[in-house]
């Protein structure tokens, strides 16, 4: 667990996502987070979450009535434990996830080749910028899609107690192989209150 997390009896919101090398420490997204993708997206046939953690993106994404897989490259009891997404001949027709953010860049690269229909990430806003992602995924393979979230979504270490806000600004970006072009779209505010219990 992220050791500054309770720091002199007070609490932070996590300043950064980053990769999970280790395997023990993980983010789980908040459930209503997913629950703005799916209000807005439609999933026709399987969808894989291959960075599954604890399952909370999974149990959500289980709720179009979809067949859903979930992989992790760790073991953490839910899903199956030992696939690495960025190196993995699996296809699936949709693919859902929230990756380690230092392999972000991997997990598009990965999920357009993996994914037959539609591949969605949750990733900071601020993935649209750098050169780099300019020239190559942004030229050669945009989204179809980027959901701008209007509320802040706050990562909390597995089992932390929740409190604070985030400070980091998300949207879930969307490939959609039957649609060309780009289209930026705002989330509307709601969801955090209206799914924070998770149902």
């Amino acid at each position: 667990m992220d050791i500054t997390y309770n720091l002199n009896g007070g609490f932070k919101p996590t300043m950064k996502r980053f990769a999970d090398l280790d395997g023990p420490d993980f983010f789980p997204t908040p459930a209503w987070a997913t629950y703005a993708l799916i209000d807005n997206e439609k999933f026709e046939g399987e969808i894989w979450e291959p960075a599954c953690g604890n399952g909370a993106m999974s149990e959500v994404l289980a709720k179009t009535g979809n067949p859903v897989v979930s992989t992790d490259l760790y073991d953490r009891g839910y899903g199956e434990g030992g696939i690495d997404f960025l190196h993995t001949n699996r296809r699936s027709a949709n693919i859902v996830t929230n990756p380690p953010y230092n392999a972000a860049e991997g997990f598009v690269k990965s999920g357009l080749r993996a994914a037959e229909q539609k591949f969605a990430l949750l990733l900071r806003l601020a993935f649209l910028e750098g050169a780099n992602r300019q020239r190559t995924i942004f030229t050669d393979t945009p989204p179809s899609r980027i959901w701008t979230f209007s509320e802040r979504i706050t990562f909390y270490p597995a089992g932390a107690i929740q409190k604070g806000s985030g400070t980091t600004a998300y949207a879930w970006f969307v490939w959609d192989k039957e649609t060309t072009g780009t289209e930026l779209k705002w989330l509307k505010p709601g969801y955090k209150s209206r799914y924070s219990s998770g149902t």
